[in-house]
């Protein structure tokens, strides 16, 4: 006859009586995991160059030493230099529009119910199919690039902001309104230190959407970055250099993304 749950072994009483430790993680996961890739990278484009010679252009034997060679070469830097900078611009029109129109939004009940079918409107369309219109409007260079990159990243600041303001404490905005606070300042000293986590919980979303539509405005008649290198090694017949530039784009984007999770992550700690 099976014992009692009251009557189990120890250890079980014992684990059930404090929380389970987390395992602590091992670093040669994301190792093996990177190998398997890379190993399963190899056999498929072997296998397509039975067929496709050229496929094997692309394999990991050729890309890694391209991306050895491009790394010491101050040519990439440049391209990678101006990506950087047009992700900052465009990063920072999108918090210059999404911050301010969220909180608006979280506080307006009003505004909330005029300018939601529109924003939702808006959010539902690709970034990309303004890259013509764009060129049209604001012509070659730069602007339209950043104009396509603030665009695709004010949705998820202007979202997460509007969501903070509406969890924010009432009683918050009470006590500020007893000590006679006005509207500026109840939003600077209450509404934006109590929303800061939301908001960069947005730019971390904003910065992935950022990264993905880079590359191609990049290839919207700009001469040079990321996107614009990409096309001009496609154009060489470079496809060594190709492959290693979108492996230098996943890399680049990965610290981007783990730099934003570390700020959110520095501002709960303080927080």
């Amino acid at each position: 006859m099976a014992a009692p749950l009251s009557s189990a072994s120890p250890a079980l009483g014992a684990a059930q009586g404090r929380p389970a430790r987390r395992r602590a993680a091992d670093p040669l996961l994301p190792l093996a995991g990177l190998l398997l890739a890379a190993l399963l990278w190899a056999l498929a484009t072997a296998l397509m160059a039975r067929n496709t010679p050229i496929a094997a252009q692309f394999s990991p034997q050729r890309a890694f030493p391209a991306l050895a060679g491009l790394l010491v070469d101050p040519y990439l830097w440049e391209h990678v230099g101006l990506s950087l900078q047009r992700v900052a611009v465009g990063l920072a029109c999108a918090l210059a529009i999404g911050v301010p129109a969220g909180i608006l939004t979280g506080i307006s009940a009003h505004f909330a119910q005029a300018s939601g079918p529109l924003f939702q409107f808006l959010r539902m369309i690709s970034p990309l199919s303004w890259m013509p219109i764009a060129v049209m409007a604001l012509g070659v260079g730069d602007a339209p690039v950043y104009f396509l990159l603030a665009f695709a990243a004010v949705w998820p600041i202007l979202l997460n902001t509007a969501a903070g303001v509406a969890q924010l404490d009432r009683n918050w905005l009470l006590l500020a309104r007893s000590l006679s606070a006005t509207r500026g300042e109840t939003i600077l000293r209450v509404v934006l230190p109590g929303i800061t986590a939301h908001i960069l919980t947005g730019v971390r979303l904003a910065i992935g959407i950022i990264w993905i539509i880079l590359v191609p405005a990049e290839m919207l008649g700009v001469s040079a970055g990321l996107g614009y290198f990409i096309l001009d090694a496609r154009d060489r017949l470079a496809y060594p250099d190709l492959m290693a530039a979108i492996l230098l784009i996943g890399f680049l984007g990965y610290l981007l993304d783990h730099a934003a999770r570390w700020l959110h992550r520095r501002w709960l700690h303080r927080a």
